[in-house]
This record gives structure tokens, sequence and C-alpha cells, in this order.
């Protein structure tokens, strides 16, 4: 299950989303701070399964914040996001999007 929130603006639609399991809690390498405790409202909207969340993401989504393996590879697998966008906190997938182009 995913932790799924979203926000639509006139520009279109804020997603965040978190996997289940990695909610309420803190993740630091470095600068690098992932703090899904503090900061897990913004996250923590409908638990939803992971079709569900895919049927969310698609190109009106012009900002993203994602946290996790499986919510990552949905907005991989809906082209917003590659690879090499990904970075790693102690073993934690995550991927800020921001479309400018929308």
């Amino acid at each position: 299950m995913i932790y799924f929130n979203k926000f639509d603006t006139a520009k279109g639609r804020i997603v965040a989303m978190c996997d289940e399991e990695l909610m309420g809690k803190v993740f630091k390498d470095g600068k690098v701070e992932l703090d899904l405790k503090t900061y897990g409202g913004f996250y923590k909207g409908e638990l939803i399964s992971e079709e569900k969340a895919k049927s969310q993401i698609d190109d009106s989504v012009y900002s993203a914040n994602v946290v996790g393996e499986r919510s990552v590879k949905l907005l991989m697998d809906a082209n917003l996001v590659t690879e090499s966008e990904v970075k790693t906190v102690q073993g934690v997938r995550f991927v800020h999007l921001f479309r400018v182009d929308k």
C-alpha cells in the first residue's frame, strides 16, 4: 500500500507518495534527510493500492515528492522520471519532480 496525497492547482497536480512501511521514519545521510515523521502529514493522504495510485499519475502531474521503492517505480513507469533522477538515502529511494514545461 502507498500513502497518496494530491493537490490540484491551476498549473496541474502536485503529488506526494510514500511506501506505507516508511511512514513515520527518518533517514539521514550527511546533509540529505528524509523526515517522514515530522513531515509525514504532507504524504499522508489516502492509503491506497499501487494500482489506484498508478491511475492517479498522468501528464497532469507537474510536481511530485515520492519516497520508497514502489512509489518511485510508479513515477518511472509513467515516464515522468528516469533512473538517473532517482536518489537514495540509507537505501531508501526518492525523487523530486518539478516540470517547467507545463
